[in-house]
């Protein structure tokens, strides 16, 4: 199989099952979002993070392909691509719950910064809050279950407490945002 197709030359771009899009659809802006999370989280990972925080990393990184391959498919559940459950937005919570239970309680707002990997792991949550944008952009068009944004949504607060556990794990303080007066 080549890796290059020339279908895609005059900008528009297959979706799964069929039919074809402006590579500007929101549904595709949506879809390359999550591809940018999916590279951001790799590249947190390479940072040397603990094996704790790199296990989660992965797990995120498949269920950002489970989710693509979703919004990928205009008739997910005709197709089969509706993988991510109500128990997977679960499942962020309890990491969510597990790690702030060793972290020292949050009384201001900080500064995204840190260890290297923290700093990645703040990069990969701005873009997953643009990817839950682009997909409440697409939810106003299109058929989108709510499970989806929820994840999305749920996946951008674990990655600021896993930044928050690298430092801690770097022994780096958080830095508090110091409010102009």
């Amino acid at each position: 199989m080549k890796i290059y197709t020339r279908t895609g030359d005059q900008g528009s771009t297959g979706l799964f099952g069929g039919g074809r899009v402006a590579k500007c659809d929101l549904r595709i802006c949506a879809c390359g979002a999550l591809d940018e999370l999916n590279a951001m989280l790799g590249a947190a990972r390479s940072m040397g993070v603990s094996p704790r925080i790199d296990d989660i990393l992965k797990l995120l990184q498949n269920r950002m392909f489970d989710l693509g391959a979703e919004l990928a498919s205009p008739q997910a559940r005709d197709r089969g691509t509706q993988f991510l459950q109500e128990a997977d937005v679960a499942e962020l919570e309890s990491f969510i719950d597990s790690l702030e239970e060793t972290l020292p309680e949050l009384k201001a707002f900080i500064l995204p910064g840190g260890s290297q990997a923290t700093s990645f792991l703040h990069i990969a949550r701005s873009v997953c809050r643009r990817a839950e944008r682009e997909m409440v952009a697409l939810a106003q068009t299109a058929e989108l279950r709510d499970t989806l944004i929820k994840y999305v949504n749920r996946a951008s607060d674990l990655l600021f407490v896993l930044a928050r556990t690298a430092n801690a794990e770097a022994k780096i303080d958080d830095v508090p945002w110091e409010k102009r007066k």
